[in-house]
């Protein structure tokens, strides 16, 4: 029996988008999964892999912590003795894809986005891009989530072996089902995601500050970066937006809300927007790659500009225009588009008949 060894930054992330693809894994080979947290361990357990805890700063720049990670790749792959890596991620990317190299051992890198450095010039965007074509010199397969991201990654001459465009992790559509759209009245735009600067919070505060009223209502789901807490707190005691805190199971908001909205400057490809819309929601998001591909503009949700208040508040304005049936049929335009090209069983194919050729037959 083969062993598949995985490198990931998140259990939640593994187990929420990528666990089709584990078990089908698990049918013909050994699982073993590298993660910095053991929150969904009893999920894999069930499953019959073997987790690994091994430390990521996943947001630092430390090139000693870095090292770190490379050594302890580096030693987990002597003891696990793979016969393929899959690493997701940027430091798993990059630090599991030269230990890889090291070892022989051949990998599949998947890009779920590009971070905030890409979006700059200067000394930090020169560091993760020599980095990434470290990372990426003896990769099997580099999937990415959207054109964006693979085209950045052609022109800066990263890649060296074949490229795989999906749909992001795709949705699992028999978990997000079809949820009954509301019709009491009110309005409910619904925010999901790290409150943090780059996924347009402060933009998303304006327009609430501009549109709320007893009948439109904006929700925030999700946990802080500290340094934006204060004023989201702030705004919630005077009345302009209402904090949900962090939750695992998010199906029930999804059902709650009129509209899902996603104001980021970057993205992968948004789950979020994904099972939102297959949920049945409209959703009202940048024209950024990693969202645009997601929404058909004006039949299953709005577009705004990025870094925009007013471009987002015009998105919802058109969005209040809306009778509440048209709400209706565009929330389930968007069902039937994710159908169409965003089920996650074509996804994980994909996966599988990359893994078929690097390790020469499962």
């Amino acid at each position: 029996m083969k062993t598949i060894l995985i490198l990931g930054n998140s259990s939640a992330g593994l187990v929420n988008f990528r666990l089709q693809l584990v078990k089908a894994l698990r049918r013909s080979c050994r699982v073993v999964i590298s993660l910095p947290d053991e929150v969904r361990r009893e999920e894999l357990d069930a499953l019959g892999c073997v987790l690994v805890r091994t430390s990521i700063d996943r947001r630092g720049t430390n090139p000693g912590k870095d090292l770190r990670l490379l050594h302890a790749y580096r030693e987990l792959l002597r003891n696990i003795q793979p016969d393929l890596v899959l690493t997701y991620t940027i430091k798993p990317n990059i630090y599991g894809g030269m230990a890889c190299a090291m070892a022989g051992i051949p990998c599949i890198a998947t890009v779920t986005g590009l971070g905030s450095a890409f979006e700059k010039s200067g000394p930090v965007r020169t560091l993760v891009t020599t980095l990434y074509r470290q990372g990426l010199r003896h990769a099997s397969c580099v999937f990415f989530q959207n054109t964006q991201n693979k085209k950045i990654f052609e022109n800066l001459g990263l890649l060296h072996g074949p490229a795989r465009l999906v749909p992001g992790s795709g949705v699992d559509l028999s978990e997000h089902r079809e949820l009954p759209y509301p019709e009491d009245g009110q309005v409910r735009f619904l925010y999901i995601g790290r409150i943090m600067r780059e996924k347009g919070v402060f933009e998303y505060l304006e327009a609430a500050r501009r549109l709320h009223s007893p009948e439109v209502v904006f929700y925030m789901l999700g946990y802080f970066d500290e340094d934006v807490r204060p004023a989201f707190e702030q705004a919630e005691k005077e009345g302009v937006i209402r904090l949900l805190g962090f939750h695992t199971n998010v199906d029930q908001f999804y059902g709650d809300c009129s509209a899902v909205v996603l104001p980021t400057y970057h993205e992968g490809m948004s789950n979020v927007l994904m099972e939102a819309s297959a949920c049945g929601r409209p959703v009202i998001a940048t024209r950024i790659s990693g969202c645009r591909e997601i929404f058909e503009e004006g039949k299953t949700g709005f577009g705004c500009d990025p870094g925009s208040a007013d471009s987002l508040t015009e998105a919802l304005s058109r969005f209040l225009a809306m009778p509440v049936p048209e709400r209706a049929a565009m929330g389930h335009a968007a069902r039937l588009r994710m159908e169409r090209e965003f089920d996650r069983r074509g996804v994980t194919a994909a996966y599988l008949e990359e893994v078929e050729k690097a390790a020469g037959g499962m």
